[in-house]
């Protein structure tokens, strides 16, 4: 039986979901943690009895390290990241990959010259549910798609934004957007991963309800390089929050999902429905991480990490790549563009 790999963490805020993940992970096993914050640094060493770095140039250098995954702020996504690819560690960089997608250019540049694995967290792709819609909607079960709709109804507090750990949050140059890329990114990359790129966006965006420099609330039109339409809405402001909802109409029918599970699926023979609805309908467990931010599930990450032994491996890319995940980014960059020019923009425009 191979040798498991050793991963190390570096940013103990989402990062500590990480190493949860890498525990429960096959073939891999926890080996190293990095945060400047000596505070958390202690505490995660203490929590899963491993090395622990306060020096990022310190983690680069051991050499038991073979995958770092990457959780910093996430305009610091590419940074780190080429540094590890350069230092001959494979990575997984957290949602979104980068900010612009000229960082994730050079970042894809860094990873193909260097020659390691490279794999992006977007845990909502391997779902159960949001498989099966996958499976329905590649095989023409729905049709022709014609409406996208999604809505992100969430809630963050103004201590979110705050504090050692917050203050680059809701900021442009170190968190890209606010409701949009920081929460909403999952329901972006989602949209797309089911329904096709987005060839253009009109968008609006503005900030309602906190102190940030970034947008609080969303608002977008789609159009599908399929030819669909579609609405995209995200705030951090909803009081009450509420689950992530997407509704998609195709020709031959169409369903709703709300958190984690289907409000209805109107597909196929009655027995599929039944069936459908038994598996992933109102008996799912409620979505919790509208208002909380670290109530999310490490299943997700668990199987990325797994996915990511294997590749290595395997030498085979991951399951989801850098360029897999670049069009969430170029899609929410296409919104910011056009609220601040009042012009609808090509999503495509942004990759030249």
């Amino acid at each position: 039986m191979p040798k498991d790999l050793n991963f190390a963490v570096v940013g103990l805020g989402m990062g500590m979901h990480h190493c949860k993940a890498i525990c429960a992970a096959k073939g891999a096993q926890l080996a190293a943690v990095c945060d400047h914050d000596e505070e958390r640094l202690g505490e995660a060493v203490k929590e899963y009895d491993v090395k622990g770095y306060l020096r990022w140039a310190d983690l680069l250098k051991d050499p038991e390290v073979d995958v770092i995954n990457v959780c910093v702020e996430s305009g610091k996504h590419s940074d780190f990241a080429m540094a590890a690819a350069k230092a001959g560690k494979h990575v997984i960089v957290e949602k979104p990959v980068e900010i612009t997608p000229a960082r994730i250019r050079k970042l894809r540049d860094t990873i193909d010259k260097t020659g390691v694995t490279c794999g992006v967290i977007f845990q909502s792709r391997f779902e159960p549910c949001n498989i099966a819609i996958k499976k329905a909607i590649d095989k023409g079960k729905m049709g022709s798609l014609f409406g996208v709709h999604a809505c992100l109804p969430w809630f963050r507090a103004d201590s979110y934004y705050s504090g050692a750990h917050g203050s680059w949050k809701g900021t442009w140059k170190l968190d890209g957007g606010g409701s949009l890329m920081n929460q909403g990114i999952h329901t972006v990359d989602l949209i797309q991963w089911l329904a096709g790129p987005v060839e253009e966006v009109c968008g609006f965006h503005g900030v309602f309800n906190h102190d940030i420099e970034t947008e609080d609330q969303t608002v977008a039109i789609l159009r599908f390089a399929s030819g669909a339409l579609g609405t995209l809405y995200t705030t951090t402001c909803a009081i009450p929050d509420g689950a992530q909802r997407i509704h998609i109409y195709g020709s031959k029918g169409s369903f709703c999902k709300q958190g984690p599970g289907l409000e209805f699926w109107e597909l196929g023979t009655p027995k599929e429905r039944q069936r459908m609805m038994e598996r992933f309908g109102a008996n799912q467990a409620a979505d919790t991480a509208g208002a909380d931010p670290m109530a999310i599930g490490s299943d997700g990450h668990v199987i990325i990490i797994e996915d990511m032994v294997k590749a290595i491996r395997q030498k085979r890319e991951p399951a989801i790549t850098i360029e897999s995940a670049t069009h969430a980014v170029e899609i929410a960059n296409a919104i910011f563009k056009s609220g601040k020019t009042g012009k609808a923009v090509k999503v495509a425009g942004l990759r030249k």
